[in-house]
């Protein structure tokens, strides 16, 4: 099968996965086999081929937003068939054994398997995954480039909006408008919440704003307005201490990335004091997901993607780092679907 594969990670601008021939994947048998339609591009892969995050072994092939059908079936699994139409996400497996996931804190388990990042994701024709870890889509959510988006971006963009406490009717700012916050923006909005857009991108800003954001800025320091609940989902530590001057006494700031930079000095009084806190969201439970997915199939939520074929993963990632994708997510569609 063809694949795009990062044998040594490097900058973006270099292009440093390369297009390959790999076996197909062999299920396990508790595990089943997509094909692969269509795969979202997203930031965390951006961290790992530029090797932020540091996989465990190369090559791998990155790519955790997988939509597709299922073309083999392990001799164990029970709850999917050949021809379902099903997702594969960050999340690969859990252990199931350590005391978080016994606790049901699944997503602080101590020896996960990421999508991607610890096994071959879906930039590629095919992909293995257990089955009590892939997701049903249901047929009437989209076509397959639209749903990708949601199996990522959508599933932990909604655990951090969660995270930070989120009531309807409430205000919220939110740090960073890509693919994930477009999909919260959404969510919050159905929940009659006011919603305020930090971007240093213009046209970012500018679909905040049509999307129904009462206000969109391009630094956290001129909200216009103390906010009840935040979400960052840029990797810009710097953004932190201005947000929590926005914040009401008793909010939380939810940070949504895997990756941030240094996080400057703060002071006491001026951002934490008053019971504000600043919680962290870490991958995602199933149980999310299932959350997600249904709550995005009931609001109608839509996904806005820019599509590219699978040999220009490149390209995709390159205009992800520099801003300069015309649309708020990019998916790959393997050759021929």
């Amino acid at each position: 099968m063809k694949a795009m594969a990062l044998f040594d990670p490097a900058p973006a601008r270099e292009r440093p996965l390369k297009l390959v021939d790999l076996p197909d994947p062999v299920p396990e048998d508790d595990e089943i086999v997509l094909e692969v339609s269509t795969c979202g591009v997203c930031r965390t892969d951006l961290h790992i081929i530029e090797g932020e995050l540091t996989a465990p072994a190369y090559p791998i092939v990155p790519g955790h937003e997988v939509v597709g059908r299922v073309i083999q079936v392990g001799a164990r699994v029970r709850n999917f068939r050949i021809g379902d139409r099903a997702g594969v996400a960050w999340v690969g497996r859990f252990c199931g054994s350590c005391s978080y996931c016994v606790e049901g804190k699944e997503n602080l388990c101590e020896a996960p398997t990421f999508t991607g990042f610890h096994r071959n994701g879906g930039f590629a024709e095919r992909i293995a995954v257990a089955a009590a870890f892939a997701h049903p889509i249901p047929e009437d959510m989209g076509d397959d480039a639209h749903a990708a988006p949601l199996l990522c971006a959508g599933i932990v963009g909604f655990r951090s909006v969660k995270q930070s406490g989120l009531r309807p009717g409430s205000k919220l700012a939110l740090i960073g408008f890509g693919a994930s916050a477009h999909i919260a923006l959404q969510i919050a909005l159905a929940w009659g919440c006011e919603v305020y857009v930090v971007s240093r991108n213009e046209a970012a800003r500018r679909r905040a704003l049509e999307m129904g954001a009462a206000w969109a800025g391009s630094d956290a320091a001129d909200l216009p307005a103390e906010v009840d609940h935040a979400v960052n989902y840029a990797p810009v530590g710097s953004v932190i201490p201005p947000m929590m001057e926005h914040l009401r006494r008793g909010g939380t700031l939810s940070l949504a990335g895997i990756y941030l930079d240094r996080v400057p000095e703060m002071d006491y009084d001026r951002h934490l004091f008053q019971e504000k806190r600043i919680v962290s969201t870490t991958a995602n439970t199933r149980a999310d997901a299932r959350e997600l997915l249904t709550l995005a199939a009931r609001l109608g939520v839509k996904t806005d993607v820019e599509v590219y074929p699978l040999e220009e993963a490149n390209e995709a990632l390159l205009r992800l780092k520099e801003g300069r994708l015309q649309a708020q997510a990019a998916v790959l569609q393997v050759a021929g679907r």
